[in-house]
C-alpha cells in the first residue's frame, strides 16, 4: 500500500446541507452550522482546523436557507466601520478573522441525497488530487492534530484515510463501523494507531458490528472515490452513503486509488450534532476560554455543589423559572 510521489492534499470539502432537525425550532431559520459554540459558530471551528492543516482552499457544499454561512465568511463592511469608529479593535479583529480564513467557496447540493452525493458535488472543484472532507458536527480540539496525521498517512500509504474512534458497544449502531487489521511496519508517535481498513459497515445493529471502531467526521479521500460514488446505489435511509463507496475501495486495495487506512484517534472530540453532547461541548470549551474560562469553571463548580446543581426541587416561587427549560 505504500505510495511514492502522492500529490499533496491542498483542498478541503465541508458538507453543510443538512436540515438540522434535531435542533428544531432553533434551526428553522438558522443553519445548524451557525449555532454558537461558546462565542463563534460551530462551522468556524471546522474551517480553522482545515486552515491549521494547511488546507486553504475550502469548498462548502450547502443547501437551501444556508445564506448565513456565506455571510459569515464574507466581509461585513458596515459592522467593521462601526467598530473602527468606536476604537473596538478586539471585536474588529474577531469579526475580520472569519473573512480571512482561507479561500472559501460554496456550491449547492440541490437535493438531500446523502453524504456520498454531497462529496460527489465537489468533483469539479477538487479535480484529480486527494482531498479532505470535514463534517461540521465533529469538532476536533486544536491541540490534537488529527487532520495533519491523516494527511501524512495518505501521503505514506496512498488510497483513502478515515478517522476512527473507539465507542461503547451499545453506541456503535449510531456510526459507520470499521473492521481493521495491522499495517505492517506502521507506527505513530502521536495519540493513536494506523491500521488497515478491511471493510466498513454503515450503522450496524448491536451485536453485528465487526469492532467498536466508529468512523468519525474526518476523511482524506483519493480522487478515484468520485468514480465509485458515481455507481454507488442508495443505501441506508435511501441515501448515497460515503461508507458504501469506501467499503468498495477497502475491499479492492489494488485498484487505482484503492485501499483505505484508518487513523485511530484518542484525542478530544466535541460532538455538536446531538443536543446533550452539544451542551457538553459548550461546557468543555467554555472552561478553557482565555477570557473567562477560569471564572466560568469556578462558578460551575460552585453551582454543581448547590441545591439547584444537585437537582433539588426549587422553592415554590421559582417554579415559573423551572418551566423555562422545558
Amino acid at each position: 500500500m505504500t505510495s511514492q510521489g502522492q500529490p499533496t492534499v491542498r483542498k478541503a470539502v465541508i458538507p453543510a446541507a443538512g436540515l438540522g432537525t434535531r435542533f428544531l425550532p432553533s434551526t428553522k431559520a438558522i443553519p445548524k452550522e451557525m449555532l454558537p459554540v461558546v462565542d463563534k459558530p460551530a462551522i468556524q471551528y471546522v474551517v480553522e482546523e482545515a486552515e491549521r492543516a494547511g488546507l486553504h482552499d475550502i469548498l462548502m457544499v450547502t443547501g437551501r436557507n444556508k445564506a448565513a454561512l456565506e455571510d459569515h465568511f464574507d466581509r461585513h463592511w458596515e459592522l467593521e466601520q462601526a467598530l473602527e469608529r468606536k476604537g473596538d479593535q478586539l471585536r474588529l479583529q474577531r469579526v475580520r478573522k472569519s473573512a480571512n480564513l482561507g479561500n472559501v467557496h460554496f456550491i449547492r447540493q440541490g437535493e438531500p441525497l446523502g453524504l456520498g452525493h454531497a462529496v460527489l458535488c465537489a468533483r469539479t472543484h477538487v479535480g484529480d488530487s486527494p482531498f479532505a472532507v470535514l463534517l461540521g458536527d465533529d469538532l476536533i480540539d486544536e491541540r490534537d492534530c488529527l487532520l495533519e496525521r491523516m494527511i501524512r498517512a495518505q501521503q505514506t500509504y496512498g488510497g483513502s484515510v478515515v478517522a476512527l474512534m473507539e465507542v461503547p458497544e451499545d453506541q456503535i449502531h449510531l456510526y459507520g463501523c470499521a473492521a481493521v487489521s495491522p499495517v505492517p511496519g506502521a507506527g505513530d508517535t502521536a495519540d493513536g494507531d494506523v491500521v488497515r481498513v478491511d471493510t466498513l459497515v454503515e450503522k450496524p445493529a448491536v451485536g453485528d458490528a465487526p469492532s467498536n471502531l466508529a468512523i468519525i467526521g474526518r476523511y482524506v479521500l483519493a480522487p478515484q472515490i468520485f468514480d465509485v460514488l458515481d455507481h454507488t446505489a442508495p443505501g441506508r435511509g435511501g441515501e448515497i452513503q460515503l461508507t458504501d463507496a469506501l467499503r468498495e475501495m477497502a475491499q479492492d486495495p489494488h485498484r487505482d486509488g484503492g485501499g483505505v487506512t484508518g487513523v485511530v484517534f484518542h484525542g478530544r472530540r466535541y460532538d455538536t450534532g446531538d443536543r446533550l453532547d452539544y451542551l457538553k461541548a459548550m461546557v468543555r470549551l467554555a472552561v478553557r476560554h482565555r477570557d473567562f474560562g477560569a471564572e466560568f469553571r469556578g462558578w460551575l463548580m460552585d453551582w454543581v455543589d448547590s441545591d439547584e446543581g444537585r437537582g433539588k426541587r426549587p422553592h415554590a416561587e421559582d417554579d415559573e423559572g423551572e418551566h423555562l427549560g422545558h
